[in-house]
């Protein structure tokens, strides 16, 4: 028989099964526990369920969270923003086309974690010997998505709340440019886009149609417009203009442009013979000036045989 709770590391986070054999925990302790990077102080969220097998070995919670605990971690604050200064300038210094996030250390400070986004592949292998050199320990990079970004950073939507990924999601569901149509949504990248630059997650809020028809992807365009699969992982801005280009043009645009270039042809034709009246009235001019300077000269000539 094994004692399972749910932890999990950070708000929001997802949530971890532990070994608490020999623990008695209740809702929101604080235990010590091994990570993937190393020992780390999570929250109990979940309540002891026993089982009788699991599908993959646990890990085991090392101890119950101390004073000496929560002071380490207070002092990796210190440690941190150090770390974020120092790589920011060496990233500026190096020229790197990459953005830097947040960084992380663990409790006994045998790592630092440097979470960034970039649009492609870094090669960040003269930035981590930089970073090694200055704090003296196991330096990780980790490249994150901007979803990703936007629940770290945290901040306030549109709709003048929380993010919802940094507030309660804990992970994210695939959301759909037809989510948005089937709520006869406009298609404007204003109102359909977050912080992040992608669709937003509460799309799928008020959405009644089965989720599970939906293909599991981070954003799904509509199949019906046949848009290419290499635009599928694209910004909203992206996908938005790409289903734009796609769309048929309107009969009414089309009469409307007909009735415009109508027009444009009569102001052309009514230009063209307003120039060609404007060119006969000058050339009426210059004869009959003409003819008055020749008549004027006749009557001299005329007067000098006199």
């Amino acid at each position: 028989m094994i004692e399972i709770v749910g932890i999990r590391y950070k708000r929001s986070g997802k949530i971890y099964d532990f070994d608490a054999s020999g623990y008695e925990l209740n809702i929101n302790d604080k235990v010590v526990v091994e990570s993937d990077f190393g020992l780390s102080i999570g929250t109990v969220v979940k309540t002891k369920t026993i089982i009788e097998a699991y599908d993959r070995p646990l890990k085991k919670i090392i101890r119950m969270a101390t004073e000496e605990d929560f002071k380490a971690i207070e002092d990796n604050k210190k440690l941190e923003r150090e770390a974020y200064t120092f790589c920011l300038e060496r990233i500026q210094a190096r020229g790197m086309q990459m953005k830097l996030i947040c960084t992380e250390a663990t409790i006994d400070r045998k790592r630092i974690i440097f979470y960034f986004t970039a649009d492609g592949r870094i090669d960040f292998r003269e930035l981590v010997k930089d970073l090694a050199a200055q704090f003296r320990t196991r330096i990780e990079m980790r490249q994150i998505g901007v979803r990703d970004s936007a629940k770290m950073l945290g901040g306030i939507g549109l709709c003048g709340r929380e993010f919802c990924c940094s507030s309660f999601l804990s992970s994210f569901e695939p959301v759909a440019i037809k989510m948005a149509k089937d709520q006869e949504l406009v298609l404007n990248v204003a109102k359909l886009s977050g912080v992040c630059g992608r669709l937003m997650c509460c799309l799928r809020y008020e959405f009644d149609g089965d989720i599970k028809e939906i293909p599991l992807e981070d954003e799904v365009v509509p199949i019906e417009l046949d848009i290419p699969n290499d635009i599928k992982d694209e910004p909203i801005t992206a996908i938005l203009s790409s289903i734009n280009k796609e769309l048929p043009e309107e009969d009414d645009n089309e009469n409307n442009k007909e009735d415009l270039s109508c027009k444009q042809d009569e102001i052309d034709m009514e230009t063209t013979d307003e120039i060609n009246e404007i060119e006969i009235n000058e050339v009426k001019n210059k004869e009959s000036r003409d003819k008055k300077i020749e008549k004027r000269h006749f009557k001299k000539r005329r007067h000098h045989r006199i």
